[in-house]
């Protein structure tokens, strides 16, 4: 009789383990994702998404207002799409998604300015399709970044105003792009100048990528100590955030987020996302081992923890990060879909493809003192 008693004693006790286990990745209120990540978050930073035209046209939509308190274009706002043509601008798609915002109540971050990519040819040329100079491309440049900032004058809380200029070759500090051919250094600080001209009351970033990169880090940091020793109007750093299941590490992603601290600006996430693969930096042709897509258990526990190591950290700088943007809403959709391997499925992000949470959510949400 005792040998029955104490099985059956051990026995609840594995089936309790077991429950106690399972539950760990719920949040303790009341399981309920319908309060959404920026409630959760709002004593700490705004959480934010990045969004398509198209998303705020399907049930994406619901999701967006349910769980985020800012939106960013992903495409629609970079000047090859908005600016084809130098007399002629495409605002559809930008206005679409400001006025969702401005309907339902949402901060907008403006994405982007000035970037090496996704630049119209014609900004750089002339009619014969000879390099301008430096005094046409500058010009170019402030009548572009005055016509844009102005059109969104106080609907735009804060812009991506220069985008990845810094090189990730190690012995190389700017990026070897036409904008740096033509004008030198000198387009970084005036694209700046000619964004806070167009709107004094918004707040101006320098948005980059790999900012965990010890060598990298410290070329970013360079920059905008000089911007702003030189009285350049700059008020914070967009460290993108596009990680993946096995970086950064938490000494890696600690040192980042102190040293540009030191900076005493603001610090927003702007580009979150990690993906479930191992991390690579250049495009490549797919593998034979890439057709394994599966989202498995092994790589939804590696990337819950990766997760939960960054906003740990994130709630830890909270008096200078004052903002964290996923780059995508769902796993329905994502532009790690196709980068690096192209049509390779990824999972990057909080929720599934049906918009349903992940275990991920509830373990980000738990993070919450």
């Amino acid at each position: 009789m005792k040998k029955i008693l104490l099985i059956t004693c051990c026995l609840i006790s594995l089936v309790a383990l077991s429950f106690t286990n399972h539950t760990s990745l719920q949040p303790k209120s009341l399981n309920d994702s319908s309060k959404g990540l920026n409630a959760y978050f709002s004593k700490y930073f705004t959480i934010g998404v990045a969004v398509s035209p198209r998303s705020l046209k399907t049930n994406e939509a619901e999701l967006i207002l349910q769980q985020f308190g800012s939106i960013t274009p992903e495409n629609a706002m970079k000047m090859g799409p908005i600016h084809p043509k130098e007399n002629e601008y495409f605002w559809n798609d930008a206005d679409s998604i400001v006025a969702f915002a401005q309907k339902n109540n949402r901060k907008i971050r403006g994405h982007n300015l000035c970037w090496h990519n996704q630049a119209p040819r014609w900004i750089f040329t002339n009619a014969a399709g000879d390099t301008v100079n430096k005094e046409v491309l500058l010009q170019r440049l402030k009548d572009h970044i005055t016509t844009v900032v102005n059109r969104y004058k106080g609907k735009i809380y804060a812009w991506d105003v220069v985008n990845e200029a810094i090189s990730d070759k190690p012995d190389e500090y700017l990026r070897n792009s036409p904008w740096l051919r033509i004008c030198g250094e000198d387009f970084i600080a005036k694209a700046f100048e000619y964004a806070h001209a167009a709107d004094p009351d918004a707040l101006l970033f320098y948005n980059d990528y790999n900012e965990i990169n010890p060598v990298k880090r410290e070329k970013i940091f360079k920059l905008i100590k000089t911007l702003k020793e030189k009285g350049i109007p700059i008020h914070g750093i967009g460290l993108q955030g596009h990680w993946a299941i096995n970086e950064p590490s938490e000494d890696e992603l600690n040192k980042t987020l102190k040293r540009f601290s030191e900076l005493g600006l603001k610090i927003q996430i702007t580009e979150l996302d990690i993906s479930v693969y191992n991390k690579e930096h250049n495009s490549r042709e797919a593998k034979p081992e890439d057709q394994n897509t599966e989202f498995t258990p092994e790589k939804e526990m590696k990337q819950i923890e990766m997760y939960k190591r960054c906003f740990t950290l994130f709630e830890k700088y909270k008096k200078t990060i004052s903002g964290v943007t996923f780059w995508n809403i769902s796993d329905r959709s994502s532009w790690l879909d196709n980068f690096p391997v192209r049509g390779r499925k990824d999972y990057p992000l909080l929720f599934d493809k049906n918009g349903k949470p992940k275990q991920a959510f509830w373990e980000v949400v738990n993070t919450v003192k």
